[in-house]
């Protein structure tokens, strides 16, 4: 059981390589194989012994209060969650300064608001508390470094640097999302302004005292869901075997008559009579016409009608 109970969940983001499925909810109401990615990070988290949360609000909020609740203590979720509004975006690092007085603590973790991972949080918390550092990344080895940008570590596991993604970055270690952090390393921020730590805060922080900012190297499993694709391959993993590669959302009505295949339907979605729907994301409210044929697309409804956009996998 963790010794860290706090935990802020960033979740105010755009969400914008993810369109067209923002366009619809927050990235972190999106639900992963029938269940909101959002309740999934709680879940993990309750799991552990990290029952505050605070979660940062800015795009598209509703659609994250809606599967969370109203922010005060959940039987469903077994946590208290707060939140805490962006009237525009602020940042990995302006949002935990904005955040800090709902904290309630002085050290707790940061999480990213479209993070899955397995990661076991006390041997990360420990290895904070041991390194003296203000803050501590989760870090696995960087195998796409040609996708990911990296962590650079010397050989006393502090953060020296963050090569970009590409050659740079080979024989780096990539964040996943997950990190331990004393309020003092946002002190200097002004609330309400935005600000990057990586990229801003933390590469100060670790030109002012070598080792403000350390690293935790694990082998914890790490599911992206940047992408339409990732969002599909990720779903597609933690989709139960009886489910033959499709999810159904609430009060999915779908008729005898259809085909509905290898699918990601979210909730209200109505499927006429002869329609065929084969490897689908099928968004909240579409309504597939009787005798429609849709394969590889992302359905929206806009204005009563469907917009198809093509699925890449």
């Amino acid at each position: 059981m963790s010794s860290i109970r706090s935990a802020l969940i960033l979740t105010a983001g755009l969400g914008t390589r993810l369109r067209p499925l923002t366009d619809v909810r927050a990235k972190p109401a999106l639900p992963v194989a029938g269940e909101p990615l959002i309740r999934r990070i709680i879940a993990w988290l309750v799991a552990q012994g990290v029952r505050d949360l605070v979660l940062n609000l800015h795009h598209l909020p509703e659609t994250i209060a809606a599967v969370v609740g109203d922010g005060g203590d959940s039987a469903d979720l077994g946590a208290r969650v707060r939140y805490s509004w962006e009237p525009r975006i602020l940042g990995s690092a302006g949002g935990p300064r904005l955040a800090l007085p709902l904290m309630g603590a002085d050290t707790f973790l940061i999480v990213n608001g479209d993070t899955l991972t397995d990661l076991a949080l006390a041997p990360l918390i420990d290895a904070h508390a041991a390194s003296g550092a203000l803050v501590t990344l989760a870090l696995v080895p960087n195998r796409e470094f040609d996708r990911y940008g990296g962590v650079a570590l010397d050989d006393r596991l502090r953060v020296t640097g963050f090569p970009r993604r590409g050659p740079e970055a080979k024989g780096s270690h990539h964040f996943i999302g997950v990190q331990v952090a004393h309020a003092s390393a946002f002190g200097a921020l002004i609330p309400g302004e935005p600000a990057a730590s990586i990229g801003g805060v933390y590469d100060a922080l670790i030109a002012a005292r070598p080792g403000a900012v350390s690293g935790f190297v694990c082998d914890a499993t790490f599911w992206d869901v940047g992408t339409p694709a990732d969002y599909w391959r990720t779903s597609q993993a933690l989709l139960a075997p009886a489910s033959e590669g499709s999810s159904t959302g609430r009060n999915a009505r779908i008729d005898a008559s259809a085909r509905v295949t290898n699918s990601i339907l979210w909730d209200d979605v109505e499927v006429g009579a002869g329609a065929a729907i084969d490897e689908c994301i099928v968004t909240d409210g579409v309504r597939v016409p009787a005798g429609a044929a849709y394969q590889r697309s992302i359905l929206v409804a806009r204005d009563e009608t469907i917009v198809a956009t093509p699925l890449d996998l």
